[in-house]
């Protein structure tokens, strides 16, 4: 299994709780896994319900068999500084450029400066020994930008490493893109059985793969249950509409027969949806990839929600 898992997904599809689930599922038995932030939004605090992340690496949780989860929320600016030091040794100069705005601007202006920085850092920590030469952690854990700049966020070390033919920018850009296509990375995709994400999640791979980028799994995320299908609406419909109100008030429920035409509709609703959602199977599985769902959690998405969804993802990356 790589050791670079990197999640992305159209906004809304709940990618970063899919990274964190998948964080845990790997750290199952012993293992140690890094789940890393790049967007600055702090998701992953919110998601195990932990103050905001430092530039540090730090553990958040316990999986399953005593496997430990970290969390790296990554700053551009601090990446910066710690590439200055690796390569230049301007550990108080670096400082000083910080006072003077020079590093603002290298990560905000520069072209490419900052992705260059955080898939940097993300590297690093999947390259990473410990003294007894074993690697730091066992997998790296990724919440990365949306679909829409997926491709662009970890193909632009090959843009610089195309500007800087020679000297450390160069040979970091080329090291960081010798683990981004490499077997030991994945590309997971997470979407919803609905039209739009779905054909996100097509382009996106055909982005991934035109830049061979390697693609994972496709990770279709809150899957409701199909209660009722077309078939079925149509039985207990038209002129069974009296033995429906009639089944209703056997259940118990008081004005049946006010609630039959609604409760159709809402049945009819429900078979257009299921109808709708094959449709987007389908689609999906044109991709050839393999596809997992995971399903929609009717309370809400709390920390037991979290470690529900990991036990999930646990039960495909195993099968």
């Amino acid at each position: 299994m790589s050791r670079l898992q990197v999640v992305s997904g159209k906004g809304g599809t709940g990618k970063t709780t899919v990274a964190a689930a998948l964080a845990l599922a790997l750290a199952t038995e012993g293992k140690r896994t890094l789940l890393v932030e790049v967007e600055g939004r702090q998701g992953i605090a919110q998601l195990f319900e932990t103050e905001a992340s430092p530039y540090e690496e730090r553990k958040i949780a316990v999986a399953p068999g005593g496997g430990e989860v970290y969390a790296l929320a990554i700053d551009a600016e601090r990446a910066l500084l710690d590439y200055l030091q690796m390569f230049y040794k301007l550990g108080s100069a670096g400082r000083a450029l910080k006072k003077l705005g020079a590093i603002d601007f290298a990560t905000t202006i520069a072209p490419g400066v900052r992705d260059v920085l955080l898939t940097g850092k993300a590297c690093e920590a999947v390259r990473r020994k410990n003294k007894q030469g074993r690697f730091a952690y066992d997998h790296i854990v990724m919440d990365a930008p949306p679909t829409g700049r997926i491709t662009r966020f970890l193909n632009v070390n090959d843009e610089v490493a195309g500007l800087a033919k020679i000297g450390p920018i160069h040979n970091q850009a080329q090291a960081v893109m010798r683990v981004l296509k490499s077997p030991e990375t994945a590309v997971h995709l997470v979407t919803l059985l609905e039209e739009m994400p779905v054909q996100e999640t097509a382009d996106g791979i055909a982005e991934l793969r035109a830049a061979d980028l390697p693609v994972g799994n496709v990770i279709v995320n809150m899957v409701r249950p199909a209660l009722l299908d077309e078939q079925t609406v149509r039985t207990v419909s038209g002129d069974r509409r009296k033995e429906v109100a009639k089944a209703l008030t056997r259940a118990g429920v008081s004005g049946a027969a006010k609630l039959v035409t609604p409760l159709l509709a809402e049945a009819v609703d429900h078979a257009e949806r299921v109808e709708l959602e094959r449709e987007q199977r389908a689609v999906l599985a044109g991709l050839e990839l393999p596809t997992y769902e995971l399903p929609l959690l009717g309370e809400g998405m709390d920390l037991g929600g979290l470690y529900r969804l990991a036990t999930e993802l646990r039960r495909h990356t195993t099968s």
